[in-house]
């Protein structure tokens, strides 16, 4: 069991309040995932020649400065690095094959969490709260983010094991549920080049969507041929530089709510994570039918 969170603000005038709104969103499903907790925020997006890369350290003394001396030295390149405890967004011009490689020959005991130009990803152990404030989520701001509390029932409870997950550039899912098949979705995606990090059955979902996309499925086909190749319960929940995204197997017994205003769409595993929000007296307020995809433009 796990919780689910995601938010959509459609007033540009409230976007500085994302992560204020979200707070006891995420805080609500404490009970369904007490172990750790993260998400992926989507804010203003770097220009168009750059990448931000999510970086976690797992020395909480980590020595960001060092890390940009050393980028500038070997790579030529200035970088900007903004620490976040043991999180940093490293931001450059260089191409993302470039860091990645460079990334993995130097600082090998950092994990890479994701790229992009929007999206920054936070996840870590903890209770929600205690993560939210390590990373202070409240102060967070843009347009949409997904998030996920986690109770680990299938793989170890590390940072590495937390959602969200990530595929290609600005992609992030969160899940509840479970997947009986994520063995066999990894040896048929490993010899067509797609790489593993974790044993998360939720990792093999990422992947598979990842793959399909790289085929060049949108979104939604993407999805459809997962409800014949993904085998189990899930709820899954997805953003996109532009998109806020929901869909649920077709048993759909992992629950999932939604409220939407004319100012936001906000998406929780309970209705209590949502009934802090304002105006939500007035939402329309439905459960997402099975294998039915839901989309939500920015």
């Amino acid at each position: 069991m796990c919780g689910i969170v995601g938010l959509l603000v459609k007033k540009p005038t409230l976007r500085p309040r994302l992560g204020e709104f979200m707070l006891p969103m995420l805080i609500g499903m404490t009970e369904r995932g007490p172990d750790s907790a993260g998400l992926a925020v989507y804010t203003t997006p770097v220009g168009q020649d750059q990448r931000k890369f999510s970086l976690y350290a797992f020395d909480p003394d980590f020595n960001w400065q060092k890390l940009a001396h050393d980028f500038k030295q070997h790579l030529g390149s200035t970088v900007s690095i903004t620490p976040r405890a043991n999180h940093a967004i490293l931001t450059t011009h260089l191409e993302p094959d470039t860091v990645k490689i460079w990334l993995k020959e130097n600082y090998p005991a950092l994990h890479l969490l994701s790229v992009g130009q929007l999206m920054d990803i936070y996840k870590d152990i903890g209770t929600p709260a205690q993560v939210a404030a390590r990373y202070d989520f409240a102060s967070l701001k843009g347009s949409h983010l997904v998030g996920h509390t986690r109770m680990a029932t299938e793989s170890a409870v590390t940072p590495s094991h937390a959602h969200p997950f990530t595929a290609g550039e600005d992609f992030a899912l969160v899940h509840n549920g479970s997947l009986s098949n994520p063995y066999s979705i990894r040896r048929k995606l490993e010899p067509l080049g797609i790489e593993f990090e974790t044993d998360n059955d939720t990792e093999a979902a990422c992947r598979f969507l990842q793959w399909r996309l790289r085929e060049g499925d949108d979104l939604e086909t993407a999805l459809k041929a997962g409800f014949e190749e993904l085998d189990g319960f899930y709820t899954f929940l997805i953003g996109t530089r532009d998109e806020l995204a929901l869909v649920r197997d077709a048993f759909a017994c992992k629950p999932a709510v939604v409220a939407e205003t004319d100012d936001y769409v906000a998406i929780a595993s309970e209705f209590r994570s949502l009934a802090h929000l304002p105006d939500v007296n007035n939402a329309h307020l439905f459960e997402p039918m099975p294998e039915e995809l839901y989309v939500w433009k920015v």
